[in-house]
């Protein structure tokens, strides 16, 4: 997505001091009410449907929908921490059908879907943040993260699907909602472009309201080089207490070669690290191991990330720390859907597939959309088996999931995220 560049809006009355949301007078509730199209309730802001973002009212499309039943993606200047957006979806004259992202392509809301004069109002809770850490420094972002909306200063929506219908929407601070902040590499990250994709980017959509999201990973990453961009810095710098932080690292610290490097030494040493730091705060850590790559010995996986895995497994034993088994729980995934069907999960695409791909893609680590959503209704069941308290906020409809017998390929609809100009480029890490 395109970054537009404006201060933090002072249209808002808000005022960031020491992390805290709308220190200072609050602004009224009209200022983020916005209605898109049709009639305007008192208190609502009308944006027209080809209203560009400008600085100086702090908001607008930054990509207007071509047609109405085209998608498209509103900003809105906020302070960094969580909101609570209401929206409401309908038509008087026709029907619709809304999936919703936030920030960078974080899935919120799937299919919301009415009838002609129907109108539903669904709320969800999203998380906002700048790279400056509160108290001095900043998080060291890298090429490509930069642009990102996850670390811009507007609250960014993506209104899609198949016959897209916001009517308006509504947006207020959720400072009491706890917030489910998640460190990794790659494999984890809100990945800023189609077609690549993560479990933590789907995992919002299988929470209720009242809790945020807050994906701070990023390709490339050990958990050293996680800390050394100050990561884990900005995210005790958040941390309150009572919130979460799942962890989930190996991809890159398995190519570790350095004096110590190993999943028994410095990657446990580490995860302890991270496990006393988030104590410490107050925050309750969790424990993710390392999907498995896409690696095939006849029509069984194979394993390239055992000792990682096993590695996790020993801390959360040892920390009296919840574990989330995704290792064990990928292989069975990957196997249920054989050696060729198994790249539906995963980036493959001929040349020409999407904008600015001019070469095939052949990716058997990192994941798209379907394998990212997959990973994360694994996620959702290691959540209801080991950790209860999180699991009371899990969103009413999430059902369950059984990974060896996984959701159809076909079946699956989950639409793109408009591109931009961006040439695509793998994520590093492999």
């Amino acid at each position: 997505m395109k970054r537009v560049s404006s201060k933090l809006s002072t249209a808002v009355g808000a005022v960031f001091l020491g992390g805290n949301l709308w220190a200072g007078a609050a602004a009224s509730a009209a200022d983020l009410r916005f209605s898109f199209g049709g009639s305007v309730e008192q208190g609502f802001t009308p944006v027209a449907a080809n209203a560009g973002y400008e600085a100086k009212t702090g908001y607008g499309f930054v990509t207007p929908a071509a047609t109405p039943e085209a998608p498209s993606i509103f900003a809105v200047d906020v302070p960094e921490g969580n909101y609570e957006v209401v929206l409401r979806f309908g038509d008087p004259n026709k029907t619709t059908s809304t999936t919703v992202k936030a920030e960078a392509r974080r899935l919120m809301l799937e299919k919301v879907d009415t009838q002609p004069g129907q109108f539903e109002t669904r709320t969800i809770t999203v998380a906002v943040r700048r790279p400056e850490i509160s108290g001095g420094g900043k998080v060291s972002l890298k090429k490509g993260e930069d642009a990102s909306a996850d670390w811009d200063e507007h609250l960014t929506l993506e209104f899609n699907g198949k016959q897209p219908g916001v009517a308006s929407v509504e947006v207020k601070p959720a400072t009491d909602a706890p917030t489910l902040f998640i460190a990794g590499d790659s494999t984890v990250t809100d990945q800023p472009r189609e077609p690549w994709s993560s479990w933590a980017q789907a995992l919002p959509r299988f929470f209720a309201p009242g809790i945020a999201v807050s994906d701070n990973a990023w390709s490339g990453l050990t958990l050293a080089s996680f800390e050394g961009q100050h990561r884990l810095e900005k995210i005790l710098s958040q941390l309150k207490k009572g919130d979460y932080v799942l962890v989930q690292f190996g991809h890159n610290d398995q190519k570790d070669k350095g004096k110590d490097a190993g999943p028994y030494t410095s990657y446990k040493a580490n995860l302890r690290k991270y496990i006393t730091a988030i104590r410490e705060k107050g925050g309750n850590p969790v424990l993710v191991t390392p999907m498995e790559r896409r690696r095939w010995d006849g029509n069984t996986p194979k394993p390239t990330l055992s000792d990682f895995a096993t590695a996790v497994r020993q801390i959360g034993w040892e920390q009296s720390v919840p574990v989330i088994d995704l290792n064990a729980m990928s292989l069975k995934l990957y196997e249920a859907l054989g050696p060729e069907g198994s790249k539906s999960l995963f980036v493959y695409a001929p040349a020409n597939t999407y904008p600015g791909q001019k070469d095939a893609l052949h990716d058997d680590t990192h994941h798209n959309v379907f394998g990212g959503y997959e990973l994360a209704r694994c996620i959702v069941e290691g959540i209801k088996a080991n950790v209860p308290e999180l699991a009371a906020h899990l969103a009413k409809d999430v059902g369950t999931f059984d990974p060896s017998h996984p959701d159809a390929p076909q079946k699956f609809d989950i639409p793109r995220t408009p591109s931009t100009a961006a040439p695509i480029e793998k994520p590093a890490g492999s």
